[in-house]
C-alpha cells in the first residue's frame, strides 16, 4: 500500500513539474499533426483547430485556481 501511495505522489510531482515547465502537449486527436483525415479528405483538427497543441489538464486546473484566487483577493 505504501509503495502505491509513494508511486502516486512521485507521479503527481512529476506531472506538476511537467505542467509548469511545458504547459502544452500534442493534441490527442491529431497526434500533433494539426489535421485529420475523414472520408479520404484531410481536414483541420476540430479539437486543436490546427494549432497542434493542447493545454494540459493540470495546467488548466492551475490557471482556474489562480484566477479564482486573484478574484477573491481583490
Amino acid at each position: 500500500m505504501w509503495l502505491a501511495m509513494a508511486a502516486l505522489v512521485l507521479w503527481l510531482g512529476f506531472y506538476a513539474v511537467q505542467c509548469a515547465v511545458k504547459p502544452f502537449a500534442p493534441c490527442r486527436r491529431c497526434d500533433g499533426l494539426g489535421a485529420i483525415e475523414r472520408f479520404g479528405k484531410t481536414k483541420l483538427c476540430p479539437r486543436c483547430l490546427g494549432k497542434k497543441l493542447r493545454l494540459r489538464v493540470g495546467r488548466r486546473a492551475h490557471n482556474h485556481w489562480r484566477r479564482t484566487h486573484q478574484a477573491g483577493a481583490r
